[in-house]
C-alpha cells in the first residue's frame, strides 16, 4: 500500500507494536492481553486485515508524519500466527519506507524451518524466543508447554537458518533454582548462539495464577536475597561473554541491541496495532501535548469496529508533559545511556530537573545517580534498586 503521509527523509522515529492476542495456553504469572485457544480458532486472515487498516487510520490520524523505523509483533503467541497474515502487516508498515529491524517473539512449540524460511522471507530480520529456562522441572513450574529439548531445538533452528538476530529471554529467582543452574541456562544459550538475553526476574502479578496462589499463601517463590545474588551473577556472566548490560534486564553482543526496544527507552512515539495493544504519539491536532491509547482486548470486537471503517474501541488518555518527563525519567534511567535532559525539553517543552533539584542531589551524594551535566544516569551498581532510585525522582 502507498503511504498516507508523504515520509520525509527527516520525519521523527515511530516504532510500530503489532499485538497478536492468542496463545495456546496461558502462563500462570503472566498478565498481558492474550486468550488461550486452539489453532484452528484463530482467524489469521481477517485479524491480519483489521490491523492493517487500524495501521492505515492511526497513520492517517497523526498531525505530522512519522517515520517507521522498527516493527515488534508481540503476544500472546505471534510465531502462531500463519506467515501470510504476519507478512501482509509487515508488507503495509514497510511500504512506508524501509525498517531498521522487524522482531516476532516466538514460543518454541510454534518455530520451526518452514517458519523460519516464511519469516525471512516476508522480512523478519529477529526472533525474540520465549525460552525462560532450559530445566524441565522449572518450566513445569512456569506452565510452559515446551520442554527444554524443544527449547533447545527451536534456539537451534533460529540460529541455523541464518541472517536472524536471535535473542532468548530468561527467567531467574524461580522457586529451587540454584544459581549454578541459572548461569548454565545462559552459558547454554550464548554457546549456542544467541546474541541477546533478556534476563527477567519472576515478578508475581496480581490477576494472575500465581497472584492468586501467592495471596493464598501457597506459591513456592525464592527469597529476595537469592534472587539479587542471580541478578550480579548474570550480570558477571554475561559482561565475561561479551554481551554489554545496556538496559537493567538486557544484555547484547555489539550491534546486537534491540531497536525496537531502545526506542520505547528513549521515548519515540510508538505505534500500538491490535486487539488489546497500546500506543503513544506526541502532540495531536486537538492539541494534546501526547496521547496514548489502550485498545480493547476482544479481538472479535477489534475486527468487528475496523471492517465497519472505525477504530476499535478502548481508551484515549491525553498526556500532559509533566507525565512525559516522569515517564522518560522512569524508562531512561533503566538504561546505560540513561536521559538525556536536553532530548527531553526538546520533546516536552520542560526541564526535567525543575522541582526535582533537592531529589537529584540527595540521590547524587547517596551514590544513587550520576549528573554528566546534560545526562543523568543510575550506577549500574545501583541497577538493583532502580525502580526506587526513579521513584524518589517523583
Amino acid at each position: 500500500m502507498e503511504p498516507l503521509i508523504p515520509n520525509a527523509p527527516a520525519a521523527p522515529r515511530l516504532a510500530v507494536y503489532v499485538h497478536f492476542p492468542w496463545c495456546l495456553q496461558r502462563c500462570p504469572y503472566c498478565d498481558f492481553a492474550t486468550e488461550a485457544v486452539q489453532p484452528e480458532r484463530i482467524p489469521h486472515a481477517r485479524y491480519a486485515a483489521a490491523v492493517v487498516r487500524e495501521f492505515a487510520m492511526r497513520r492517517a490520524a497523526l498531525a505530522a508524519p512519522l517515520r517507521p523505523t522498527s516493527l515488534f509483533f508481540g503476544g500472546g503467541t505471534p510465531s502462531l500466527w500463519d506467515p501470510a497474515g504476519l507478512g501482509a502487516v509487515l508488507g503495509a508498515v514497510r511500504a512506508c519506507g524501509p525498517l531498521d529491524e522487524v522482531t516476532v517473539e516466538c514460543n518454541p512449540t510454534s518455530l520451526d524451518a518452514a517458519r523460519c524460511d516464511a519469516w525471512r522471507a516476508a522480512g523478519v530480520d529477529r526472533l525474540s524466543i520465549g525460552v525462560q529456562s532450559l530445566r524441565d522441572s522449572h518450566l513445569r513450574y512456569l506452565g510452559r508447554l515446551h520442554d527444554a529439548g524443544g527449547a533447545a531445538r527451536a534456539v537451534a533452528t533460529a540460529v541455523g537458518h541464518g541472517g536472524f538476530r536471535v535473542s532468548a529471554d530468561l527467567m531467574f529467582g524461580l522457586a529451587d533454582q540454584t544459581l549454578d543452574e541459572a548461569l548454565g541456562d545462559l552459558g547454554a544459550l550464548v554457546d549456542a548462539g544467541v546474541e541477546h538475553v533478556s534476563c527477567y526476574a519472576l515478578t508475581i502479578e496480581s490477576g494472575t495464577r500465581f497472584g492468586e496462589l501467592s495471596r493464598k499463601g501457597k506459591l513456592r517463590t525464592l527469597e529476595d536475597v537469592r534472587v539479587a545474588e542471580m541478578y550480579l551473577a548474570i550480570e558477571a556472566a554475561c559482561e565475561a561473554r561479551g554481551l554489554a548490560h545496556y538496559e537493567v534486564s538486557n544484555y547484547a553482543r555489539p550491534g546486537a541491541a534491540s531497536v525496537h526496544n531502545e526506542a520505547y527507552w528513549r521515548g519515540d512515539a510508538y505505534l500500538g496495532l491490535g486487539a488489546g495493544a497500546v500506543g503513544c504519539v506526541p502532540a495531536d491536532a486537538l492539541g494534546h501535548d501526547a496521547v496514548r491509547w489502550r485498545n480493547d482486548a476482544d479481538a472479535a470486537r477489534y475486527c468487528d469496529a475496523l471492517e465497519r471503517g472505525e477504530l476499535p474501541p478502548g481508551t484515549v488518555e491525553p498526556l500532559d508533559a509533566a507525565t512525559r518527563v516522569r515517564e522518560a525519567l522512569m524508562l531512561g534511567l533503566r538504561t546505560e545511556r540513561g536521559v538525556h535532559l536536553r532530548e527531553v525539553e526538546r520533546r516536552t517543552g520542560l526541564d526535567a530537573r525543575a522541582g526535582r533539584e533537592r531529589a537529584i542531589a540527595h540521590a547524587y551524594g547517596r551514590g544513587n545517580l550520576e549528573d554528566h551535566g546534560d545526562r543523568l544516569t543510575i550506577p549500574r551498581s545501583r541497577w538493583l534498586h532502580a525502580d526506587d532510585i526513579v521513584a524518589r525522582l517523583f
